[in-house]
């Protein structure tokens, strides 16, 4: 019953990357205006992650040098994709793919399936504990599913086709939590390295590819408006992390 109830709250969870789905109710006028909103928000939120949620639950799990070792790892691991894997990067605003949109979503599986492993251990332990982790998690996960599809849209997908890879990079949640379950008494180890790994990624994709888009706005009250989003971010995250049940 736990396990069919664990990936019951997963299949939720992942379902919540089709929040961006308001993407596409959007005028593209509309949608351009307020997208590097969203990609403030995004950068925010994935800053507020790493350090506010993502290392202090990996070094309640183990020894904080190697966690922040691991972070290192994952920042430098992140840089050298993009800088010999996808060597083709543009700054440009509508070149045909940044690079930083794949980075993306490959943290952002990374992330999902962290989620999932921690869904499977808590329906292990008892099916309300379960619950009330996975509200936790889907009130963190909404503005940044939101700020991921404008990361997308942002850095050249289409908005149908953002939807689309979001929704598949979200559906390693379900693959976490059957993990998760299934090893759920020696999980804290797994969690322990991806979980900082992770982070590196995201402080990554925040300051070396989405804060320096923000940087070359010109217009006064632009920058204030980003700033703000930027903030609210880290505040979303700063929220859900405070009431995170552990």
């Amino acid at each position: 019953m736990n396990l069919f109830a664990a990936i019951a709250a997963s299949i939720l969870v992942s379902a919540i990357s089709l929040v961006g789905v308001l993407g596409l109710l959007l005028h593209a006028q509309l949608l351009e205006k307020y997208l590097l909103s969203l990609v403030s928000l995004a950068a925010g939120g994935l800053i507020g992650g790493a350090f506010l949620h993502l290392m202090p639950e990996a070094i309640r799990k183990g020894d904080p040098l190697r966690c922040f070792s691991i972070l290192i790892a994952g920042f430098v691991l992140f840089f050298v994709i993009e800088k010999f894997l996808f060597w083709r990067h543009c700054h440009k605003q509508h070149c045909e793919v940044h690079p930083f949109t794949y980075l993306n979503l490959i943290g952002d599986g990374i992330h999902n399936f962290i989620d999932g492993l921690i869904i499977g251990v808590s329906f292990s332990v008892d099916i309300r504990f379960g619950a009330v982790t996975t509200l936790a998690i889907v009130l963190h996960e909404i503005p940044q599913e939101i700020g991921d599809f404008g990361i997308l849209v942002y850095g050249g997908f289409s908005k149908g086709k953002a939807l689309f890879y979001n929704f598949l990079s979200s559906l390693t949640a379900i693959a976490g939590t059957l993990m998760g379950y299934a090893i759920s008494s020696d999980s804290g180890f797994f969690t322990a390295l991806l979980l900082p790994f992770a982070a590196g990624g995201f402080v990554y994709i925040a300051a070396c590819d989405l804060i320096p888009e923000l940087q070359g706005q010109r217009d006064p009250k632009s920058s204030f408006i980003s700033m703000g989003f930027f903030v609210t971010g880290i505040g979303f995250m700063f929220l859900a992390t405070a009431f995170h049940v552990q």
